[in-house]
């Protein structure tokens, strides 16, 4: 099982002027750290307009940045939005494909659509049509991945002429497409697709058992129409993370991140009332964060098994992979056995500390991730054996790449 690290800049107000700087640049570090100690993946968001929540509105600079400073570790975008209000599909692909040319190959493009009010109303992006100006814009770009030149697109809300869209990626066809999820109808989408499910659902092992069976059951099925020119078959939740050896520092060090990290995403997408450059998040979240399944004595319960939430007398709380390593590995184990491809750590969240999570993340490297890495070809060869005939009849599905009309041409300048 993969594991990786996931990037939404939070910055808990007040704010100091070198505050975002630091950020970034303690960011960086932990990349650099991960890479070494062997961490799998490091996924960065898209966001904008998220104030303290999210300070991360142009990935593909940090990205870039990342891979400068690393050798293996893989540069996930989680996610590009595709609407193209947010993104022209043409500038989406090119950078996309400038940043895998730059790292050696090592980027995986995950997409979205957005749901928040602050990015959809800011950028006037339609709620009733951001999933069709996704799937149009995904279908538009991954023709200029591997169309030479690009054939052009008539569509509704992609309009643009036949052009060679370069340069081309240097993982053929394209890097390996993946689609964020918060619910399981959205695991159908993306399995119905053939791209991998990126959960931002906060769910424990015996649910994501069900992800994973629906998931697989469907990449298996006449339903699968893979929407790129290569089939990603992979499933991955993300979950809050902090390991020390003794569970009350682990506790102390990171469940008030996790818990703000939960937090704020509700506020801006679920229940709250903002008003730019004024809300307070965090104060909010101090006062109010019991009410919305954070309850900090809930979820600081010592002793035992991890999930993603812990229960007390019919309250759930979001905990995570907090805690000791051998809790952290029982955990994972879980999602493990439930057939999940890759978990995600959220640790830069709310107010949790530079150096506390490159600790957390060198203790985990030592004494957990090996076991996960361990046997780990061998996996993957079996898994891609398995999946190999039902990949291959998704891709006959598949509307191949086209050729663009024979006599087109453009003048360099337009006669009036």
């Amino acid at each position: 099982m993969k594991i990786g690290i996931f990037y939404e800049h939070q910055l808990p107000r007040p704010w100091e002027r070198d505050d975002e700087h630091r950020l970034l640049k303690d960011a960086l570090e932990q990349v650099e750290l991960a890479d070494r100690l062997g961490i799998d993946y490091v996924w960065e968001v898209e966001h904008h307009f998220l104030e303290e929540y999210s300070h991360s509105s142009a990935p593909e600079v940090f990205l870039a940045a990342a891979s400068q400073r690393t050798n293996r570790i893989r540069l996930g975008h989680g996610i590009v939005q595709l609407p193209p209000g947010f993104n022209h599909p043409a500038r989406v692909a090119e950078r996309i494909a400038t940043l895998d040319l730059v790292s050696d190959g090592r980027v995986d493009f995950g997409t979205g659509e957005s749901s928040s009010e602050a990015e959809l109303g800011g950028f006037l992006v339609d709620r009733a049509e951001k999933r069709d100006q996704w799937d149009e814009a995904l279908d538009a770009i991954t023709r200029m991945f591997v169309e030479t030149p690009f054939a052009g697109y008539d569509g509704r809300f992609v309009k643009m002429p036949p052009r060679n869209v370069v340069p081309k990626p240097l993982q053929r066809p394209h890097p390996p497409l993946w689609v964020a999820c918060s619910r399981r109808e959205t695991i159908h989408l993306a399995a119905e697709k053939g791209i991998g499910a990126l959960s931002f659902s906060f769910i424990n092992p015996d649910e994501a058992r069900k992800w994973v069976d629906d998931y697989y059951g469907i990449i298996a099925s006449e339903r699968c129409v893979p929407a790129g020119f290569e089939v990603n078959a992979n499933l991955a939740v993300v979950t809050p993370f902090m390991c020390h050896p003794d569970e009350e520092t682990a506790i102390d060090r990171g469940l008030d991140g996790g818990h703000f990290f939960g937090y704020s995403l509700a506020h801006y997408y679920v229940f709250g009332d903002h008003k730019p450059g004024v809300t307070n998040v965090w104060e909010e979240f101090q006062e109010r964060r019991a009410l919305f399944g954070f309850d900090r004595r809930v979820a600081s319960q010592t002793g035992q098994p991890l999930g993603a939430q812990l229960f007390e007398q019919g309250l759930g709380s979001l905990r995570g992979a907090v805690g000791t390593p051998e809790q952290i590995r029982q955990l994972l184990r879980g999602y493990q056995d439930a057939g999940v491809d890759q978990v995600i750590f959220v640790s830069q969240a709310g107010r949790n500390r530079h150096e506390h999570i490159c600790e957390a993340l060198e203790l985990f490297a030592k004494e957990v991730l090996p076991e996960f890495h361990e046997g780990e070809d061998e996996r993957e060869a079996r898994k891609r054996e398995r999946l190999a005939p039902a990949i291959e009849a998704a891709m006959a599905r598949r509307e191949p790449a086209r050729a663009a009309p024979p006599d087109y041409s453009f003048m360099a300048a337009m006669q009036p």
